[in-house]
């Protein structure tokens, strides 16, 4: 075994592994480190140690605390998901000589359809904003892109200008594992990004050298926060009763594109998802709507 550091060394270093060698986001690498920060406080506070006397056992007790805490089954997947590679991490750099949790398994989850937008709401949201107004054209050309595409909200606010392709209809963005992945753009999306460089962005451009596409009234990158009130305000506006998620519009945009005859494979690789059994979700909401729609108009389907 190699020498022993502090808690805080082991953890910051394998996050710094997980930054450098695997390219995770940050989003994911700050929740790694709270998740196995926790765990290392409630070692702690049963006077056990994070490396030292963790056993199988321990963990599954840990696990029923999180359980009794009223926590849900996908925030303790999570969880488990973090612990395990943290100490897979330390076995590969001999920093331990046992893995107690090489055997557990993360808890089976409950899949749940995400929720869409019907193509009348859909229609409905991107009339909202007013292309009177900066903001207005900014808005929609947001709105457009996104719905166009099925990006993440991520993905949109981390586009730059050199990402969109208006002449050959396209955007580059880059998903989780920073992997980059080009997606076809319709044309009224271009059109809106297109008004929205023409007469909206250089309104809000404070310095010369921003290369975001989509700012803030200050002339900063726009915030996942700033675009999620964006929505939120929308959606209200076009009396959509249904919750709105950053999501919602990604959703909507593979479930329209599978309704309307798109294969699972081709959607997969816009979505850029890495496994097509992500995808497959997708599939059990247009079956869904099939048999709805089926129930509603077949003379004897009741």
């Amino acid at each position: 075994m190699k020498r022993m550091m502090d808690v805080d060394t082991y953890v910051d270093e394998f996050i710094n592994y997980l930054a450098v060698e695997r390219g995770l986001a940050q989003n994911t690498l700050e929740s790694y480190g709270r998740d196995i920060r926790q765990l290392s406080e409630y070692l702690k506070q049963n006077n056990l140690g994070l490396l030292q006397d963790t056993s199988r056992v321990t963990i599954m007790h840990y696990f029923n605390t999180l359980k009794s805490q009223g926590r849900a089954m996908s925030s303790i997947s999570r969880n488990l998901a973090a612990i395990k590679a943290f100490y897979q991490y330390l076995m590969r750099e001999r920093y331990i000589q046992r893995d107690p949790v090489a055997s557990m398994e993360s808890p089976k989850l409950e899949k749940k359809l995400p929720k869409v937008l019907t193509v009348n709401e859909i229609d409905r949201l991107l009339k909202q904003p007013a292309v009177r107004s900066v903001a207005g054209i900014r808005d929609k050309a947001m709105l457009e892109l996104l719905y166009a595409t099925g990006i993440r909200v991520s993905e949109l606010i981390s586009l730059t200008i050199s990402d969109v392709n208006l002449e050959l209809g396209y955007i580059k963005c880059y998903g989780k594992g920073s992997k980059e992945r080009i997606v076809p753009l319709g044309s009224i999306a271009a059109q809106c990004v297109r008004d929205y460089l023409a007469r909206g962005r250089n309104k809000l451009l404070r310095t010369a050298d921003m290369q975001a596409l989509f700012l803030n009234q200050h002339g900063k990158q726009l915030t996942r926060q700033g675009f999620w009130k964006i929505i939120k305000r929308y959606a209200g506006e076009a009396n959509i009763q249904k919750e709105i998620t950053p999501h919602t519009l990604r959703h909507s945009f593979a479930t329209h594109l599978l309704e309307n005859g798109a294969d699972l494979r081709s959607v997969q690789e816009m979505l850029g998802h890495a496994d097509i059994s992500t995808t497959q979700i997708y599939t059990h909401i247009t079956n869904k709507h099939l048999q709805e729609v089926y129930d509603k108009t077949h003379p004897r389907a009741r």
